[in-house]
């Protein structure tokens, strides 16, 4: 994967990430309370959010999976990785660093909106921590693998795309032509029925005594 694409992809799911790992702190800190915490007051908007975030993950997944699938049966043959694919640490530091200070900043928005207390930057930290590591550790983990093999799917679905049915080849009949006429099977074919049929004039029968 091109290195534009690779930290828009970096980027979009680490935002999306991040939900999936608040997800995660609550479950760690609140226990079985976690999801009545996370569906009221303030964070009434959270369920839907994190949904919507999962789903776009799924989406995103699939839609991937399907490229190369596609390109793998447009080859005929297992896909081969044309390049090592980007470092797994230089993924995982770039997904936990979009995703901890985004999950730093939620917990304080709600917090001031809520007109509560916002947490010290200690526990702020180490429950963003064990929240955000582990999703960060699987979606860097996911994205390595399929983005050494995002592009090679790309160039084999446009080589499979560009190549054009080779065109008919022009068949030539050839027939066989007398090279002069035959001037008495003309005569025969034309005049040949109207004269079998006729016979002398009348006055030229003679008549049998």
């Amino acid at each position: 994967m091109s290195g534009r694409r690779l930290w828009l992809a970096v980027l979009g799911l680490g935002l999306l990430g991040s939900q999936a790992g608040h997800l995660l702190t609550y479950v760690l800190r609140f226990g079985a309370a976690a999801q009545q915490v996370q569906s009221s007051g303030v964070h009434a908007y959270f369920p839907l959010l994190v949904k919507t975030s999962l789903g776009l993950i799924a989406a995103a997944l699939i839609g991937t999976l399907f490229l190369i699938g596609l390109a793998r049966a447009l080859n005929g043959r297992a896909m081969a990785r044309t390049s090592p694919g980007p470092s797994y640490v230089s993924l995982l530091a770039g997904l936990f660093t979009i995703q901890l200070p985004f999950c730093i900043g939620q917990e304080t928005t709600e917090a001031f909106f809520a007109g509560s207390r916002v947490d010290s930057a200690t526990g702020l930290l180490l429950w963003g921590t064990l929240g955000q590591l582990p999703v960060a550790a699987i979606a860097a983990l996911t994205l390595g693998w399929l983005a050494s093999r995002f592009e090679s799917a790309l160039d084999l679905i446009r080589a499979a795309l560009a190549v054009r049915p080779p065109s008919p080849t022009p068949v030539v009949v050839l027939l066989p032509l007398e090279a002069s006429p035959n001037r008495a099977k003309l005569l025969f074919a034309v005049a040949g029925a109207s004269l079998a049929k006729r016979g002398p004039p009348t006055f030229c029968r003679i008549s049998a005594f």
